[in-house]
């Protein structure tokens, strides 16, 4: 629990875990009404398909093209929707082929006996009003009518009624007006608004649209036919049976089926009386003598077998579970209310405790931060925890350590070139000075002298231009291949006469002639600064060694010496800027600080590293490693 991943992980976890009891307790308590409402929806949906291949079944003489209507249907209601044949056979499938078909079958999808449990309302002889059969009225026939009964309406406005125009299923148009009559027919015509001439009335004539057409005439009389073949071998016990039909119209439609077309209908319409349409197969004749059961048995099964060949064969439906578009529960509003107020006080608990166990050491870190701001370079932060907040404030206590280091370094540094760049400087005045108030002669020597002051002031600068361009970045390389024999035989030969005048020995070992890609000028600058380290600091009759070797993808120059050596607690220094470990900072025993500082920043650019090892009074080796 001391790591701050683990603590938010914990506060995380509990937050999940209210959130999910919350939930299930709201599903486990919506359970019951969701099922009974998905129920309903399963049911309507059912319904619904069950209608659509009703309608299907009642225009198309078999199941061949319904595989489109079925994807479709799919589609639109997420569902599985298979249908069979009565022997069990497959005729369409909106699954994967393969999968097995539902357990149960869903219903029974024949025209010519719809279920009345799926379809409400149906007819007592449960013939689906679509299915028409040979009562459909042709292209032709139906534009006829259609004109006709276009004319009969205009004709019937203009009496001051509103008419609406509709069309049956068999195509013939109906027209019904929304005053009093609800439709026209012959016996309950509308009668003609007066006009305002008296003597003018507006007679309208319906007999053009309304007498049955060349397709119901030979509809008609297949059915009467039909009707009196099963009535022969019914109608002997009670002896002959007289049908006279007449039409009526299609809000009043009783059971029986439409009259034959032999039966005698008045074609003359009263002025005040216009005819009705022709009888439609939906719409059912009534007899001047009430028939009975046994006729009334007879046109049912008259009807089926004129419209069977019409319609598709029964076949059997299955609807599966949804695939998609499942609904989901609606929970209601107070139970949302109050889980959401429960997790939001359990949240806000638990993250008030974590975050004030959590603010505690940042803003101490805070306050140790602006106390740095204002110059204090001794802020620090104590803590008594440990894990993530603990090493934030090891790295700032690093940093603050760090950063006083570096002060106290930048300080030494402006005192070091001010001392470096007074020796000289007041050498040179001193002298000239001298000079010009005639107590000292600038003879040879004096100006010798002066040249050396000027040349050691020279090169300070140039040492402190080199270290600033490389500080920024700027410091150029002109690199090529470098053969390391010929350069350390080149150090090795400008600085042999100072080594000999000192009373010390000079060489180079190569091995295996090494090569690098690097700039010679730089690497040879570095070389020289670490040989004119070692001329200063070793003894008479010591040994400086130039030495060169491949290790790897690196090149590896060492300078090694016999000298004074450099002490443990020193090494990590000795590259720093104007850093001695003689503080006084004497000629004689020390240079300026800067040429160990410029050997790192040279070999930096390079790519590669400076260090430096020493066993005091024994040897001291300066090692440069470059990339090949």
């Amino acid at each position: 629990m001391k790591s701050l991943f683990v603590r938010l992980l914990t506060s995380s976890a509990i937050v999940a875990l209210c959130s999910i009891t919350a939930t299930a307790w709201l599903a486990a308590s919506s359970t019951s009404g969701a099922i009974q409402r998905e129920q309903g929806q399963t049911l309507a949906g059912d319904a619904q398909i069950n209608n659509s291949l009703l309608g299907y079944a009642s225009r198309h003489p078999d199941w061949s093209d319904v595989a489109a209507t079925v994807r479709d249907l799919a589609t639109r209601t997420g569902r599985r929707i298979a249908l069979t044949s009565e022997n069990g056979a497959l005729i369409t499938d909106s699954a994967t082929a393969g999968t097995p078909l539902p357990a149960r079958v869903s219903a029974v999808v024949d025209p010519l006996a719809v279920d009345v449990t799926l379809v409400p309302g149906t007819a007592g002889d449960r013939i689906d009003p679509r299915a028409v059969g040979p009562f459909l009225l042709p292209a032709r026939e139906r534009t006829r009518l259609t004109k006709a009964a276009n004319a009969y309406a205009a004709c019937v406005r203009r009496t001051g009624q509103a008419v609406q125009l509709t069309v049956s299923n068999t195509g013939r148009p109906i027209v019904t007006t929304t005053g009093k009559q609800a439709t026209t027919e012959p016996s309950q015509a509308p009668r003609p608004v007066p006009s305002p001439v008296p003597t003018e009335v507006v007679v309208c004539d319906a007999t053009t649209f309304s007498a049955p057409t060349h397709t119901e005439k030979t509809a008609l009389r297949q059915l009467n036919l039909l009707v009196g073949k099963c009535l022969k071998g019914k109608s002997a016990a009670r002896g002959s049976v007289g049908l006279g039909f007449t039409w009526v119209p299609k809000e009043k439609q009783p059971t029986s089926p439409p009259a034959e077309p032999d039966q005698t209908r008045s074609s003359a319409a009263k002025p005040d009386q216009p005819r009705s349409p022709a009888p439609e197969p939906d719409q059912t004749m009534s007899s001047a003598a009430e028939p009975d059961q046994t006729i009334s048995s007879c046109i049912v099964t008259a009807r089926k077998e004129q419209l069977d060949p019409y319609v598709a064969p029964a076949a059997y439906l299955y609807i599966g579970s949804p695939t998609e578009g499942a609904t989901t529960p609606r929970i209601p509003l107070p139970s949302i209310a109050g889980a959401a107020l429960l997790v939001l006080i359990l949240t806000v608990g638990v993250s008030v405790m974590v975050a004030r166990h959590l603010v505690r050491p940042l803003n101490a870190l805070t306050h140790a931060a602006r106390r740095m701001r204002d110059g204090d370079s001794s802020a620090r932060v104590t803590f008594r925890t440990s894990g993530e907040i603990s090493e934030l404030a090891t790295a700032f206590n690093e940093m603050s350590e760090h950063l006083q280091r570096m002060e106290e370094q930048r300080k030494a540094m402006v005192s070091d070139v001010s001392h470096e760049l007074r020796t000289p400087l007041s050498n040179l005045r001193g002298w000239l000075e001298a000079a010009q108030d005639g107590v000292a002669e600038l003879d040879p020597a004096l100006i010798d002298s002066l040249v050396e002051e000027s040349l050691l002031l020279q090169h300070l600068v140039d040492d402190l231009q080199e270290l600033a361009l490389a500080d920024v970045g700027k410091l150029r390389l002109h690199v090529e291949p470098v053969h390391l024999s010929d350069l350390l035989d080149q150090v090795a030969t400008a600085h042999r006469g100072r080594a000999e005048a000192a009373g010390l020995t000079l060489t180079t070992a190569i091995t295996d002639a090494p090569t690098l890609t690097a700039d010679p000028v730089r690497v040879r600058q570095a070389i020289g600064n670490l040989v004119t380290n070692s001329l200063r600091y070793t003894p008479r009759g010591g040994h400086i060694t130039l030495s060169a070797h491949r290790d790897g993808d690196h090149v590896v120059i060492e300078v090694t010496d016999t000298g004074i050596g450099i002490r443990a607690e020193h090494l990590p220094y000795i590259f720093d800027r104007f850093w001695r470990e003689e503080k006084s900072r004497n000629r004689r025993t020390g240079g300026s600080g800067l040429g160990l500082a410029i050997v790192r920043n040279l070999a930096e650019a390079h790519g590669g590293t400076a260090t430096a090892t020493s066993v005091p009074g024994v040897r001291t080796t300066f090692t440069l490693r470059l990339p090949a």
